[in-house]
């Protein structure tokens, strides 16, 4: 089973979503059965079919959670150092060629939201600024080119 680090918000996160699909989606997705079932022939009942296959997409995603749950890590920010970016920071970086300032929380891939400027530390740019310290430059390889940036401020 492999480890998935997550953050305590993160962890809360997942959580709800499992609880959310157990206590409501479960019951949506029964009632569906159900009414499909009283109208009669399954056989060619093309509303109990596709309520049958959103119970199977339903029950992959709950055993999915489920597992992400059972095996996940919570970060302790005091095992981290404050001054690398590692899983946890919200780092301040520069785009040395434009000039903008991007700021990006470094989480776990299901944690990942870009939304909210939360980035994996698998995706290309999570992998690069990993281990860096304020005022590194950093080139990541992207399969456009080469990004540079330099990193301004990491916070917990």
């Amino acid at each position: 089973m492999t480890i998935s680090y997550l953050t305590k918000e993160g962890y809360k996160k997942l959580e709800a979503e499992l609880n959310h699909l157990i206590k409501v989606n479960r019951k949506d997705v029964a009632n569906k059965l159900e009414h499909a079932r009283s109208m009669g022939d399954l056989r060619e009942n093309a509303e109990y079919e596709a309520a049958k296959e959103e119970k199977i997409m339903l029950e992959q995603k709950i055993g999915e959670l489920s597992a992400k749950l059972a095996s996940a890590r919570i970060i302790d920010h005091m095992e981290i150092p404050d001054d690398k970016a590692y899983i946890g920071a919200t780092v301040v970086i520069k785009d040395t060629e434009s000039g903008e300032e991007i700021t990006y929380t470094l989480v776990s891939e299901a944690e990942a939201d870009y939304m909210e400027n939360k980035i994996s530390i698998t995706s290309p740019v999570g992998k690069g600024l990993l281990g860096h310290g304020v005022d590194d430059i950093v080139e990541i390889q992207i399969p456009a080119g080469t990004l540079r940036y330099q990193i301004l401020k990491i916070s917990r």
